[in-house]
């Protein structure tokens, strides 16, 4: 546990799997609905969904999920097109918190991007790798949630870190991804898959970010 805590530390100052036919995208049925009212600071409002226990912080200085899931800045992903699904606020103004609990750790971000989710990328990148530095993962596309008036987006990715000796760290992350016209935002849950704390559970990250749009939206 204390190998994991490190890792949560790294991940949160730095920020096996077959390819899979990736699931359609949740179709933009209003997007201009979607704008209407989005006000980033309302982000803070799905605090409240988490567990008594859990201790918040403000986001790292690199807050895209592929910062939060552990990768250093020099990241490469391969095939290299897919690296933009783990990278979809392009650098604008963000939002949101972070919050550390026993065996986990959440993120929940908004942030101005005019990027929206790229159809081709997501055809081809069912599942992919990453690495950066001593840290490497696998990245799979699975279901989202549905987001009236967003297009959605859902990654697993499981990441080995190997440190000072030769010993391993592993740790899972889920990202469920909303792209809100202007603006996206997602929540990330990392969890060590080897704690004995209680989880979080299936759905709770998936059901996080459709309560963080909601909230968004007033």
């Amino acid at each position: 546990m204390r190998v994991f805590a490190s890792w949560l530390a790294v991940a949160a100052c730095v920020a096996a799997c077959s390819p899979a036919q990736a699931p359609a995208p949740t179709e933009a049925t209003s997007p201009p609905a979607a704008r209407a009212g989005l006000d980033p600071l309302r982000i803070e409002r799905v605090r409240s969904d988490l567990p008594t226990g859990y201790e918040f912080t403000p986001l790292p200085a690199r807050a895209e999920p592929i910062a939060l899931w552990g990768l250093g800045p020099q990241w490469t992903a391969d095939p290299a097109s897919c690296g933009g699904l783990g990278d979809p606020a392009a650098d604008g103004p963000v939002h949101g918190w972070s919050a550390s609990g026993p065996g986990n750790i959440v993120y929940a971000v908004v942030a101005a991007t005019g990027v929206g989710l790229d159809q081709a990328s997501l055809d081809a990148c069912g599942s992919w790798n990453l690495s950066a530095g001593h840290t490497a993962g696998v990245v799979t596309v699975v279901d989202p949630p549905v987001v009236d008036g967003a297009q959605t987006l859902g990654l697993s990715t499981d990441a080995t870190t190997t440190v000072e000796g030769g010993t391993e760290t592993h740790s899972q992350a889920e990202t469920f991804v909303a792209y809100l016209g202007d603006h996206v935002a997602y929540v990330t849950v990392v969890t060590d898959p080897g704690s004995s704390a209680p989880s979080l559970g299936p759905g709770f990250a998936s059901d996080l970010l459709v309560k963080t749009v909601a909230a968004l939206r007033g």
